[in-house]
């Protein structure tokens, strides 16, 4: 029984992280400046924000859950400030010259800094409500053992999709020069900006 879960959390895990957006930039950016091992560790802390909300939902952690809804229009505004400030960071940062700098560039940073934005998102909360639900496994918390599977296998699944997206994008790093990456730079950290910027409007109810 668990095992099913765990497959089922794997399946959902790589299925919600797959969507490119202003995480997805982010690594893509990251992994092409700084090197595959700073997009893992980025991509890593985007899957364990992922675990956190599936734990929420998985044990049935419905005040958390409710808490976090509440708050979601300040979450909103402070992770879009946030996106904003990655964002310029993004545009005007100098692309490494050589691997070993690529790869030592501040792997805790890189984890904490996509697992604060993901965690910034509380209507993933309702993502995961609801494809849960739609398999019946909104009641899961029941059975702790099920549970823990399903949470590990988003985790992992989560974790699995970050690791072919930086893989892949590292395999195309020998055919980027420093030019491509300045304009590369500019063009993640513009739209990571209008992420940010949409996440405001949200947030202040003007969207």
């Amino acid at each position: 029984m668990e095992m099913t879960f765990f497959l089922r959390g794997l399946i959902f895990g790589f299925a919600i992280a797959a969507p490119v957006g202003p995480i997805g930039l982010l690594i893509i950016q990251r992994t092409l400046n700084f090197g595959q091992v700073i997009g893992v560790a980025s991509g890593l802390g985007a899957a364990s924000a992922d675990a956190v909300y599936g734990s929420i939902v998985a044990f049935g952690l419905t005040l958390l859950s409710g808490l976090l809804l509440d708050l979601q229009t300040w979450l909103a505004l402070v992770g879009g400030v946030f996106l904003c400030y990655l964002g310029v960071c993004t545009a005007m940062a100098t692309p490494a010259t050589t691997a070993a700098q690529r790869e030592t560039h501040g792997m805790l940073s890189a984890y904490a800094s996509t697992f604060a934005l993901t965690l910034a998102n509380p209507p993933t909360i309702l993502i995961f409500t609801a494809v849960f639900a739609s398999v019946g496994l909104v009641n899961v918390a029941e059975n702790r053992l099920a549970a823990v599977a399903l949470v590990a296998g988003v985790f992992l699944g989560s974790a699995a999709w970050w690791l072919l997206l930086s893989g892949g994008v590292s395999l195309l790093r020998r055919f980027v020069n420093a030019t491509t990456l300045r304009w590369i730079n500019w063009l993640a950290g513009g739209v990571i900006v209008a992420f940010g910027v949409l996440a405001i409007l949200r947030g202040i109810g003007w969207v």
